[in-house]
Formats: C-alpha cells, structure tokens, sequence
C-alpha cells in the first residue's frame, strides 16, 4: 500500500468506530509512513473529479466564495508552481501572515507539496514578535496580505515577501500564481519525519516556544483530533479560530478535509453572536467548535430560536464550564463536547461521540495515545501531570522545540512527555482539568485550582471573566484573589464585590474561600489566553497598599 493508501485506511477505520471509543482506542494504530506528503499523497488523490465543496468562505458583506476539493487542488499546484519560480526550495521557511482568505489554504497545501517548512502567524502580532518570528524562525519567504505588509518595513531586505490582494511596492504579487500551470511535479519524495510546521506557543507563563511539526506529526497526528471533533465525509464544519495558532490547523484544515468534510469560514469584522447564529442555521453547518469566549457570547441569546441543524457541537482552547454546556444542552438539545490538546500535539483527550458524558470532566484518552498522570515523583496516580507514554512514541507529537534541546529533554524523560498541566482521573477513566501546573497554589496548606474558582466566580450574572491567582497573606501564606471583568451593563462597586464574595462563598469548599477580589481587565496572550503569571507577579510586588477598585472579605464583616 503506498503512504497515501496507509492514511486512508486508518482514516475509514476512525470513521466506522466513531461512537465506539473503546473499541476505536484498542484497535487503532498510527499508519506507518516512512514517505508521506499529506497534500500530495492524500489531497491531491481525494480531489481527482471532485466537485463537491471543500472550502466554503462567506464575507461580512454576504459575498462568498466555494471552492471544490479539485479545484483547490489545481489552484494549490498554481501557488506552488509560483513559489518555486520565486525560489521557494525544499527546507525553506515561510512565515504566513493571512487572514481566513483562500490563498491561506492554498499557501499551506502549496507549501506542503514543495516540502517547505511554514510558519503560521497570527496578524495580532506586535513589532517586537514579528522580529522573534522572523528571527527564530529563520523565514526567507513571507506570504501576507497588504494591509499587513507595512508591518515588515523594518526587516525589509531579510525575506523574499509575497503579498496577496494588490500590488506593494517591494513584494511579488501572488495573484500571478493564477497564470501557473495546474499541474504540479515534486522534485523528490518527502519523508514523513521531514519538517512540516514551526508553531510559537502563546507564551502564558514565559517567552514563547518554537515547536516543531513534521509531515507525520500533524497531518497524520490529526487523526485523533478528527475523531474526537466527530466528523464525517460531508459535513459542514465551522471552527471560530484565528490563523496563526494551531487550533485553526487542528480544525480549519487537517481534520476536517481529512474526513472528507467541508471547510466553512465566516469572516465577521467584530462578533456578533446574532449574526453567527444566523449564519449556521442559513448555511446548514453541521459540525461547530468554538473556545468558551464564544460560548459564552452565544448563551446570552436566546438559542432555542434559531433552528440549527448542527449535529456535533464542540469546545476547545481552554475548559468550558459546565454551567454554558448546561444552558446549551436545554436550548437545543445537544451537548457540547470538551477536549483536551496543545501546540505540541494533537487531541489527546476528548468526550467522543456516543459516549456518556459526565459535568467537567474532558473525557478519556483518544485513539492512539497512552496518558497517565504523574504525581511528583513521576509516579502515576489519579491526580498529577497529564503525560504522553513515548513506547510506542505516537505520530502526533511534535519533533521538539527548535534551539532549545534542553527544553526538549525536560518535557520528554523518563519515558514520558509531560505536558505541564494537572488532571483529576475518577474511577471510570475520566479526566478533569485542574490546571496549569505553573497555575495552582497552595493557600492554608491547601491545593487550590484556580480553574475551579473560575467556574464558580463566572456563574455570577455580573461576571464576564475571571482569574484567580494566590495574594500573600501573613497568616495563610497565600489567599485566593480574583481579577474579575464585568459583563456589559455592569460596574465595579463595593456592593457588588460583596455580592460577588458572598455568591462565590456559597458555590465553594471553605479551602478554597475567595478571599479578595478586584476590578480590572486581564493581561492575555495575543492568542487570547490570561497570563497568571503577571497577575501572581503583581500581587508579590504589591506591598501594602489597596490598588483601586479592590475589596477583601474582611471589609463586609457582616457577610460572615
């Protein structure tokens, strides 16, 4: 069988068990590819006569544009025609700075089949992680649209750039790729351990990583990620993810296409939860993941009135609170499906179609993945560090991070690569998240979660966000405090604190009391992720002094 024949076959027998877990866990193994190119040996082969729709795209302004698997595949082979033309070689880097417009799918099929090494980036970037990107990341080509061209001024001279919507003075035109030829020839074969993908972590504790991805790791490694998501040959799949991080690949490219599904995109200059929902139940979109930010704009709808014909609904990015799956699940009758995964790997984790689910819980290991938790002592045990078994090693995870093999060594020892975060496991094989470990603390001797505070603090109706980290306390050593963001229509005051502490008293072990609180926005990624690291650093500097808009429980003694 060739590598492309090898996928396929893993693929369909994904699908046929895609409500039986266990059986799919017990019996599935990752195909052996020592030569694989996903988009040749897998796409290209998928798209041979067929029309059916592989991209759907639908603007703001209601024009869109549908595109069928062939012909995304001749366009691809016209892009990677001009990109060698332009000098494009096997190894090079390419840094990809694209909105979700078709020639971001077409770049990155295009780039895959010349066996370059491409660098999805967010256009959220500031000057500062623009040049780390381009440094560490060694980029000789960049592909971008105008409007972000004039962020590369400063490093002009550093790279080949191309840019997509109009001519820029000093950039080739991708435009002129439409006059290539459709028909693509790679030069050699591709092996399947040769680098694919350069993804830069979100960076929520420190600088961010470099992590390296190969032509095995996620085009194959995303077999379980498919899986987990549930689709099927023919759905309408509609991920709400930014380009440049790795959940847009997980769910905008290899698992959907993978399964034979449909890309669907809705560009919205701003959300608009309204708009979203009438752009489901319009399009007939079948399968539908979004974070817990878009959840939670969604659930302050009116759901029930607008006749979705969705089939899987999913959350993803960070633990969705059980509360949101709850509003939901009484709207319209489904149930969303939580998951765990990061940049360095694939799903690894989910709550799969057809199995029970339980409230907080992310599920059992998906297929293909060994997890155990390991306690301090690198022992496993039901509460520790979630961690990968590396015997077999599975085709889902990352090289290792670039230039940085001592990282690479830290997180991958002992037979195991540990990921960083804490998990409960309860005696039926479910795993709930606790945290980051760089996140929980100890308060009174006790091991608080801020993850579940969170849950908590954000049933509140005034709640729209929340972050708990400890404040040094010279009694208890630390206590739990809250940065909170007020949902619109609400505003900080002491009433409302005290509503707020009281509210949070009456959904939580006494342990884990929320002892302050305060008013303020959250410092986050450029991905979108809260960074608790400064909120913990602002509180070991604090000194003394009330900052504005802080309140203690010992300032409503009456509450008690």
């Amino acid at each position: 069988m060739s590598g492309g024949e090898r996928f396929v076959a893993a693929r369909n027998r994904l699908l046929a068990q895609r409500t039986d877990l266990e059986a799919a866990a017990h019996e599935f193994r990752w195909p052996e590819l020592p030569d694989f190119n996903w988009a040749i040996d897998y796409f290209d082969v998928a798209a041979r006569g067929n029309d059916t729709p592989a991209l759907w795209l639908v603007e703001a302004d209601g024009s869109e544009q549908i595109l069928s698997w062939q012909q995304m595949s001749e366009r691809s082979n016209q892009v990677a025609n001009h990109l060698r033309v332009l000098g494009v070689r096997r190894g090079d880097h390419i840094l990809v700075m694209l909105p979700n417009h078709v020639a971001l799918w077409e770049t990155m099929l295009a780039g895959m089949k010349l066996g370059a090494v491409l660098i999805p980036t967010t256009l959220l970037l500031s000057s500062d992680d623009l040049a780390d990107r381009l440094q560490r990341g060694n980029a000789r080509f960049v592909v971008a649209g105008t409007a972000e061209t004039a962020k590369f001024a400063p490093y002009a001279g550093q790279f080949t750039g191309i840019a997509v919507g109009g001519g820029v003075d000093g950039w080739q035109a991708y435009e002129q790729a439409y006059a290539a030829s459709k028909t693509f020839v790679a030069d050699v074969g591709t092996r399947a351990d040769d680098p694919l993908l350069l993804y830069f972590t979100s960076g929520t504790t420190s600088k961010p990583k470099l992590v390296l991805h190969t032509h095995r790791s996620y085009p194959v490694g995303h077999l379980s990620t498919m899986y987990w998501l549930g689709l099927q040959p023919g759905d309408l799949h509609y991920n709400i993810s930014s380009p440049g991080w790795a959940k847009h690949a997980w769910s905008c490219f290899f698992s959907p296409w993978s399964a034979g599904a449909t890309i669907f995109v809705y560009n919205y200059h701003r959300f608009d939860a309204r708009a979203v929902l009438d752009e489901l139940v319009r399009c007939g979109v079948s399968s539908l993941c979004a974070p817990p930010t878009v959840w939670r704009m969604l659930v302050q709808q009116d759901l029930g009135t607008w006749p979705v014909r969705l089939r899987e609904i999913i959350g993803a990015g960070e633990p969705l609170n059980p509360q949101i799956i709850e509003h939901v699940r009484r709207a319209w009758g489904l149930t969303i499906r939580d998951g765990y995964g990061q940049t360095e790997t694939t799903a690894q984790i989910g709550n799969t179609p057809g199995q029970v689910l339980k409230s907080g819980s992310m599920g059992r290991p998906l297929p293909g993945y060994r997890i155990a938790l390991l306690d301090a002592d690198g022992q496993p045990a039901d509460e520790g560090e979630i961690a990968i078994a590396l015997e077999p090693r599975p085709a889902s995870l990352m090289r290792g991070y670039i230039d940085d093999a001592d990282k690479t060594a830290a997180v991958m020892r002992d037979g195991w690569y540990r990921t960083g975060d804490v998990a409960l496991r309860d005696a039926d094989g479910y795993y709930s998240y606790v945290g980051r470990a760089d996140d929980v603390f100890k308060a009174s001797d006790y091991r608080i979660s801020p993850f579940e505070l969170e849950s908590a603090l954000i049933e509140h109706n005034a709640v729209a966000e929340a972050a708990v980290v400890p404040s040094p306390d010279p009694l208890r050593l630390a206590v739990p405090k809250a940065f909170i963001v007020l949902r619109d229509g609400h505003t900080p005051s002491r009433d409302l604190a005290a509503d707020i502490l009281r509210f949070a008293r009456q959904r939580l072990a006494p342990y884990q009391r929320i002892r302050r609180i305060e008013f303020c926005d959250l410092p986050k990624t450029i991905s979108g992720k809260i960074r608790r690291i400064e909120l913990r650093r602002l509180e070991v500097g604090r000194g003394e002094q009330r900052r504005p808009e802080e309140y203690w429980e010992q300032d409503f003694p009456t509450s008690d």
